[in-house]
């Protein structure tokens, strides 16, 4: 499939597009200029990068899927991103539905991300320059993947500043938003499995499928 014809698909293109911005070396602007935001995005792909030197490690799924667990959780916020994806069901539902759905949604995300990995063609990344105040508490991190013969993708990260740590909630790509995306898929499934519960079972059992050894 075309890179054209993935860009629309959020659910299954994000972690292709996860994996560039982090595994990529910075475009477009120096180390200098980097700003906090971007330098965690930075520090993340240098962990990764390294832990994928042992090529045994870097074929196996699981494998990656556990380095990817250990380097791109910390720079996500699974509380918020789930809180804004489940929208109105989020307030509905149970302190234990919350929990559970959490745990799968983060799981379905992190997956995905490993499989992007295994699909990794030639790409580069750029990162336009940021302009924030210092004592600014959101940002929009910009960037364009590139890749040739292509036209630049847009894709920008929205972050915010939790307990002195930058933190992404969001990643819109050419416009679309994953929590917009998400929120509307899930919606629709709550409505043809008949409930919230039925659809995070679901869940599970696809994630369970996806990392059985």
């Amino acid at each position: 499939m075309s890179l054209k014809m993935k860009k629309y698909n959020i659910g299954n293109g994000v972690g292709i597009l996860l994996l560039v911005l982090w595994l990529t070396p910075l475009k477009g602007v120096v180390a200098a200029d980097l700003l906090a935001p971007q330098v965690v995005l930075k520090e993340a792909s240098v962990r990764f990068k390294a832990s994928l030197e042992d090529e045994t490690v870097s074929k196996d799924f699981l494998s990656v899927y556990n380095n990817v667990t250990v380097i791109v959780e910390p720079c996500i916020d699974f509380e918020r991103i789930s809180r804004l994806v489940l929208g109105k069901l989020w307030k509905k539902a149970t302190p234990e539905q919350r929990v559970i759905f959490k745990q799968e949604f983060k799981v379905k995300l992190l997956r995905t991300y490993t499989r992007a990995f295994l699909e990794f063609k030639e790409w580069s990344i750029r990162y336009l320059p940021l302009r924030m105040a210092k004592e600014a508490k959101k940002t929009v991190v910009k960037t364009e993947v590139l890749q040739p013969g292509v036209q630049p993708i847009a894709v920008n990260y929205r972050m915010y500043l939790k307990q002195g740590t930058w933190l992404v909630y969001d990643i819109i790509i050419e416009g679309v938003s994953l929590v917009t995306n998400y929120r509307s898929s899930f919606k629709g499934q709550v409505k043809r499995v008949g409930s919230l519960d039925a659809m995070i079972d679901k869940l599970r059992k696809n994630n369970l499928a996806v990392l059985a050894p």
